[in-house]
């Protein structure tokens, strides 16, 4: 069933790895920023994005062994997708606390809306692979491009913040 689907999970794990590697860089050139704002923002929105970009890591590298049967990486997808979840609801609860630069309801789309639709598909998509059904591997894929065009989005309002409030200092 997941046959043919190797290459597009390791370049997935490849950019999910790649970015969590790009955002320590970000946050080494944001290190002036530590003020009692700056850890709130850190926290709301730097940490989500980094979530991300590990689930599309864990996710991709749970999807490259050749498992026996789909039931182990189905359970470990239905675990993430079910984490990643709550996680993102809890989040987008804490997100719209802070004061981040002006979000509109486009932004709030992407910061709260599209993770909770990857997490669901990713969730579809594990109980499709115990079910055999031929929807899992897009769904899953899906679930994975969506958590990571996600993470990016993040990614570029963290460094567009990051930006801004260095030129205030």
């Amino acid at each position: 069933m997941l046959h043919g689907w190797e290459n597009f999970f390791i370049a997935a794990a490849t950019a999910g790895a790649t970015l969590i590697g790009l955002l320590f860089v970000a946050i080494m050139i944001g290190v002036g920023l530590s003020t009692p704002h700056g850890l709130h923002v850190t926290r709301a929105f730097l940490t989500p994005t980094l979530i991300l970009f590990s689930g599309v890591l864990f996710v991709s590298l749970d999807m490259l062994p050749p498992w026996p049967s789909t039931w182990p990486a189905s359970i470990i997808l239905r675990l993430f997708g079910l984490t990643g979840l709550l996680y993102q609801i809890r989040a987008s609860l804490k997100q719209r606390k802070v004061d981040f630069a002006s979000l509109d309801w486009l932004d709030w789309t992407l910061f709260s809306v599209a993770p909770v639709l990857g997490n669901v598909s990713l969730i579809a998509g594990s109980a499709g692979l115990i079910a055999q059904k031929p929807f899992a591997p897009y769904a899953i894929a899906g679930a994975t491009a969506l958590l990571l065009l996600t993470g990016i989005f993040g990614a570029w309002h963290l460094a567009l913040w990051i930006a801004k409030s260095r030129d205030k200092t």
